[in-house]
């Protein structure tokens, strides 16, 4: 189930990683070919600002404004006029040399008018901008052939007019068509092979780009849900562990109780019978509380455990709790200590004594005859600390990590009454959901040493 899950959460990752990888390069594409056409146009208006001048013609509004841009843009800071058009790069021709009288210049031999088929930059200065000729001139050499009735008619409908045209041999055209009156126009014209070419080449890298991305981001997308899904892995483990558990100390007081049930039926002894049936009773308590145990895990586990926030001297839960341990530690030869206890903390006072009572019986249960156990609390700092200390067999090291775990029993100790495993992850669970620590240190025939640390009242 897990494993079905780590793959829907991989193509999930995996989905929102390209899609983002999608609208950064549809985005990138978008501007840069935003870019090419604004400078394209821009290059388009300041070439017909300057054939404007070049008759005399008045400047429309938007070509004065587009020949300070360009000027701007240039470095062209000291009003120069722009009637010397500053064909400054592209084909490496001059006002002089190369340009036609219709402002077409001549590319060098072996390059056609888009920059050379070997030439892969996009040109955004002048040198590629060509005026069209007017009807009825003979075209510069090299200039393509434009024939345009639908740029015209509507440049003399509204004044301009500004569209990209299919030319006949299949190349993008950039076509400025302005009217000057008489029901003539003048047209400008940039040839977009190179800007096409450019936009090819990137999409190409992004594509490529894109795969290996893809590839990078599926190996990525893996890793990250296998430790997305790690904590959810652990948790059914641990079900797992605990279903089985669960049903292994449940089953072994069954058995007793079938065996029991069926020995009593059959014995023809009044005393057998009373003693198998006594023998039901104490399995039947051992499953109770057995059953008991798991339902406040369970709760605990849901986070449905309603606890109190009381204020709770420490010396009357300490006295308290000590109290009712004293009969069974006096019966079984153990000395119970009570500490000096000081200070106070807001808590459940009922599972506080649980707790307290947990880690007794445990201590109780491993301290051998003449031993002792000593209970007390003291305040450090903003924290109250209380112990359990006893001089009985200890636990080995390699356990100690272990022994909070449910169920988790030290092999070959074995204490006088009957355990399931429980009490301390019960206990542990207990205090961290009045938001505290319990921690125990031991050495083996040195006995052991559980500290809780509790917030003091008020903090």
């Amino acid at each position: 189930m897990l494993r079905a899950l780590r793959f829907r959460l991989t193509l999930l990752y995996l989905a929102a990683s390209l899609g983002l990888v999608a609208l950064l390069g549809a985005g990138t594409y978008g501007l840069l070919t935003l870019y090419i056409q604004r400078s394209t146009d821009l290059a388009l208006q300041y070439k017909m600002a300057a054939e404007f001048r070049l008759r005399g013609l008045p400047l429309p509004p938007e070509l004065a404004a587009a020949e300070q841009t360009w000027m701007e843009n240039n470095g062209q800071q000291d009003g120069s006029s722009p009637t010397q058009t500053p064909f400054s790069s592209g084909y490496g021709a001059s006002d002089e040399e190369g340009e036609s009288e219709h402002g077409y210049v001549q590319p060098p031999a072996g390059q056609s008018a888009s920059g050379g088929e070997g030439d892969d930059r996009y040109d955004g200065s002048l040198a590629p901008v060509f005026v069209v000729p007017e009807a009825g001139s003979t075209p510069a050499a090299g200039a393509p052939s434009i024939n345009d009735p639908a740029a015209t008619s509507a440049a003399l409908q509204t004044g301009s007019d500004l569209r990209t045209v299919r030319l006949d041999d299949g190349s993008c055209l950039r076509l400025l068509t302005y009217r000057i009156g008489g029901g003539s126009v003048l047209q400008v014209g940039r040839l977009l092979n190179d800007q096409d070419r450019l936009l090819a080449q990137y999409l190409t890298g992004l594509l490529l780009l894109g795969s290996a991305a893809s590839l990078i981001l599926a190996l990525a997308s893996w890793g990250l849900a296998g430790r997305s899904i790690k904590p959810a892995q652990r948790a059914w483990d641990q079900q797992q562990q605990f279903i089985s558990n669960a049903s292994h100390e449940l089953r072994t007081p069954l058995t007793i109780l079938r065996a029991s049930a069926d020995y009593a039926l059959r014995t023809p002894s009044a005393a057998e019978r009373e003693k198998s049936l006594r023998d039901i009773m104490d399995e039947c308590d051992y499953m109770n509380l057995l059953v008991e145990d798991l339902l406040l895990l369970s709760r605990l586990d849901a986070h449905r455990l309603i606890l109190a926030a009381d204020l709770v001297p420490l010396s009357d839960l300490l006295a308290e709790t000590a109290g009712q341990m004293e009969k069974l530690a006096a019966a079984k030869g153990v000395t119970l200590t009570l500490d000096t206890a000081q200070g106070a903390l807001r808590g459940d006072r009922l599972r506080l004594r649980q707790v307290l009572l947990i880690l007794l019986d445990n201590a109780l249960r491993f301290t051998p005859s003449g031993g002792n156990i000593r209970l007390g609390a003291h305040i450090r700092g903003r924290e109250v600390i209380v112990y359990v200390a006893d001089s009985g067999s200890g636990i080995p090291p390699e356990h100690l990590p272990h022994i909070f775990e449910r169920f988790y029993q030290v092999p070959g100790q074995s204490g006088e009454e009957r355990g399931n495993g429980l009490g301390l992850s019960i206990a542990r669970a207990l205090v961290e959901a009045q938001h505290g620590k319990i921690a125990i240190s031991s050495q083996t025939g040195k006995g052991a040493f559980v500290q809780i640390v509790l917030p003091a009242a008020g903090n």
